[in-house]
């Protein structure tokens, strides 16, 4: 399903009905995106407005029969952003360890492990810097195409750029070649890192760039999925 923006229309999952998962889940429901959203007090969900189109599923967000109730198979992105660090990691190996959910972040109060879980090549996203806005630009590529800066002319932005994993593995020169994009720094490891000549990307990788304003339908469709083989490939 494409929406009227162009965007490929797809399923998240949120665990966690609090303040940050009610603003996930309005955001992502008026963009035309299928939600489920995940809390353990059906109270919580008073917080979702009345017209809320998107599943409401009772249970324990890491538990596997909860997220198959919540379609975790067919979701593009999941988000844990609970009240409970261990909860919302659990979650989120569960969802791209046993589901293969393509996009996972977690919401992380102690700074600390957030850091190691980056390491680990789980995306964080730490309490004290946390924003709605910042768990979207994990989940969400027409929203990370927002941009973090816009040059004078306003003919370009430096954003966060949505990469299939089929990628991984490429040169970062292969990445610009396919797509009109030219590669600032990438965040590896929760670290800042600059391109250098043959680097290629890594699982867990997060990919800066800087891209025209107007071209958000073609960088999504080249590198939100996986490459085509070369010929040369196809040979070996």
């Amino acid at each position: 399903m494409v929406g009227t923006k162009g965007w490929i229309m797809a399923h998240f999952v949120i665990m966690g009905c609090g303040r940050v998962g009610v603003t996930l889940a309005h955001t992502l429901d008026d963009a035309g995106h299928s939600v489920a959203i995940i809390d353990q007090d059906d109270r919580a969900f008073r917080r979702l407005r009345r017209n809320f189109s998107g599943l409401k599923v009772s249970g324990v967000g890491f538990d596997r029969e909860t997220l198959e109730r919540a379609n975790i198979s067919e979701a593009y992105a999941f988000a844990a952003v609970s009240s409970g660090d261990n909860s919302n990691i659990l979650a989120t190996r569960v969802a791209r360890e046993t589901y293969h959910v393509p996009h996972v972040v977690a919401r992380i109060y102690d700074p600390g492990r957030a850091e190691i879980y980056q390491r680990l090549g789980i995306p964080t996203v730490a309490a004290v810097r946390w924003s709605s806005d910042q768990v979207l630009r994990r989940i969400l590529p027409e929203h990370s195409l927002n941009g973090d800066f816009r040059e004078a002319s306003g003919r370009l932005i430096l954003g966060e750029v949505n990469v299939h994993e089929g990628w991984y593995g490429y040169g970062l020169e292969e990445l610009e070649a396919a797509a009109p994009i030219r590669i600032a720094y990438l965040s590896r490891f929760g670290e800042g890192v600059l391109p250098v000549p043959g680097m290629r990307l890594q699982q867990g990788d997060i990919v800066h760039a800087m891209m025209p304003v107007n071209a958000g339908k073609d960088i999504e469709k080249v590198l939100s999925v996986a490459p085509k083989p070369t010929t040369e490939q196809n040979a070996q």
